[in-house]
């Protein structure tokens, strides 16, 4: 998908980060914009700024780790544009601490959110992009943490690595059809999602469940932190070169090097 001019794009976490950054950058190529999102006043917000660029889009308020929301998502874009090109499933959340104190409400939040909602996003769209027939694209925000898992980020790493699985799947099984899927993995970008926890639901704990890096944490994490505008553009420039993977970060290459690395070396052993 080398152009977007009237395109109809999808992006859930639409309001903030990769996703309104990606959601700018595709207002000002022509698109068509519906931002999903958790955050009502947020999300308005971020409807507005669009319109006053000149961009036509509406706000869908969606809880995408509830799979009867993601459908209404699905049911309201078409009911407005009557089709969807391109779906960017990019809502994200994360709890920090060792994997042995995760508790059953910090994995369940963290896949639901994070796995299920792109499963339930591919339920609820593809079907019918494949059925209309047009050209059309997946993102799947993953994490470079899904290629090599971080200390203290057990259900993340789990999930990412589950989100990276299920773009490939996608891809794989869309061969020979009009629509496509990447993957990005980004590392550090500027984001809210060290503060997620303020859209963590009570009866999975609440927002005191959860506790964020501390600066010392933060400071010690490896690669630069991005700007979310050169991300967007990244993104773009993937879907339209059709790439599987969109990698963010030049300097992750040494980290995935070396773990694939040490899984090639493990085949010496094997019968």
């Amino acid at each position: 998908m080398r152009n977007f001019e009237g395109k109809v794009a999808v992006i859930t976490g639409g309001a903030s980060g990769i996703g309104f950054a990606v959601a700018r950058a595709l207002g000002r190529r022509g698109a068509k914009l519906v931002l999903a999102d958790i955050e009502r006043d947020v999300l308005m917000d971020a409807v507005h700024i669009l319109e006053s660029e000149g961009v036509e889009a509406i706000a869908a308020v969606t809880d995408v780790s509830d799979r009867g929301s993601v459908a209404d998502l699905a049911d309201a874009t078409w009911a407005r544009f009557d089709a969807v090109h391109l779906v960017m499933h990019n809502a994200g959340v994360a709890v920090f601490g060792a994997v042995q104190e995760m508790t059953p409400n910090d994995w369940d939040w963290t896949l639901g959110v994070n796995l299920n909602g792109p499963i339930y996003g591919v339920e609820a769209f593809l079907p019918r992009m494949l059925a209309e027939g047009y050209e059309g694209h997946m993102v799947f925000t993953a994490s470079f943490a899904g290629l090599v898992p971080n200390r203290d980020l057990g259900p993340y790493n789990v999930a990412k690595a589950g989100v990276i699985a299920l773009g490939e799947s996608v891809r794989k099984d869309l061969r020979d059809t009009p629509i496509s899927a990447s993957v990005l993995c980004p590392m550090r970008v500027e984001s809210n999602i060290d503060f997620s926890a303020r859209n963590r639901p009570i009866v999975l704990g609440g927002a005191a469940a959860n506790r964020s890096y501390t600066d010392e944490e933060r400071g010690a994490l490896q690669g630069r932190t991005l700007d979310t505008d050169a991300v967007a553009e990244l993104v773009l420039q993937g879907v339209a070169d059709d790439r599987l993977y969109i990698h963010t970060h030049r300097e992750a290459q040494a980290y995935f090097d070396a773990r694939a690395s040490r899984i090639s070396q493990a085949f010496h052993a094997a019968l």
